[in-house]
């Protein structure tokens, strides 16, 4: 097998499939009536949003911190954060008392067995639009957001790059959770749809271990980070190097097995192990 339909077949098992895929969809859909009964015209809009409405989360088998985001619009915007938060903690406790329920950064975290749905309040102010609660510092405090405005940028880019991005996130997001979260998922996205792929495309047709090295070769995450990040991304960059080197080679096989140390395969077990 080629380093290219390695990372392809890949790809593929990085999409969110069959059963999971069910049991989200009808824990969104149990979510959205829940919420429509308990607080009726108190909410104006409700909605997912985030790398589910991406379509770049991953399978839990890939990255057991994949969660769906769920924004909730509160008709009256006339209170601090903190008391939408309340509320929709009493919201989850009511309707999911069997559940792991906490607030953090500022959302209401419910976690049910096959998924993690981070709840998140709303307003929205007749000048800027949709806010948010601020970050866990200073979450009595209100910020602008536009919770679905990066979507069509994804869409754009993966769109000029023969529809390899979306792939190519979703690889570098299982890389980035079998390292211990080098990079903040939301962000990593974002470096990877704004980076500058070279030619790729211009001359000759695109393939994903192209893009792919390409980002791993430039992917920096500053100066004053941790060691055992710039160890982690050291490491990535020189196993990739490597792999690039012996596929341009010829070396197949050597090539593979070097591709497979840096991105490993997912455990078969878990691949259709119900969630």
């Amino acid at each position: 097998m080629t380093v290219n339909s390695y990372l392809t077949n890949l790809a593929g098992t990085a999409i969110v499939r069959d059963q999971e895929r069910e049991g989200i969809q009808r824990s969104i859909v149990t979510l959205g009536t829940r919420l429509a009964q308990h607080f009726g015209s108190q909410v104006s809009n409700q909605f997912v949003f985030g790398s589910y409405s991406r379509g770049t989360i991953l399978p839990r088998s890939m990255d057991i911190n994949s969660d769906i985001d769920y924004m909730v619009v509160f008709s009256d915007s006339s209170y601090q954060p903190q008391t939408y938060l309340d509320r929709l903690r009493r919201f989850v406790e009511r309707f999911y008392v069997h559940s792991e329920i906490k607030q953090s950064t500022p959302t209401i975290i419910l976690s049910l067995n096959h998924i993690h749905f981070e709840l998140v309040p709303a307003i929205e102010n007749w000048w800027s639009g949709l806010q948010i609660p601020a970050s866990a510092s200073c979450y009595q405090n209100w910020i602008d957001t536009d919770p679905t405005g990066f979507n069509d940028e994804l869409t754009r880019a993966n769109q000029s790059h023969n529809n390899l991005i979306k792939p190519l996130v979703r690889l570098i997001k299982y890389w980035n959770a079998k390292n211990k979260y080098p990079f903040e998922s939301y962000s990593l996205e974002q470096d990877i749809v704004r980076h500058g792929f070279g030619f790729y495309g211009l001359f000759t047709q695109q393939q994903l271990k192209d893009l792919f090295f390409d980002f791993i070769g430039d992917m920096n995450a500053g100066i004053f980070i941790p060691q055992w990040k710039r160890e982690a991304i050291d490491r990535a960059k020189q196993l990739a190097d490597r792999a690039n080197s012996l596929d341009s080679s010829g070396y197949i096989v050597e090539a593979e097995k070097v591709i497979k140390g840096l991105i490993p395969p997912v455990a078969t077990g878990l691949l259709g192990r119900r969630l």
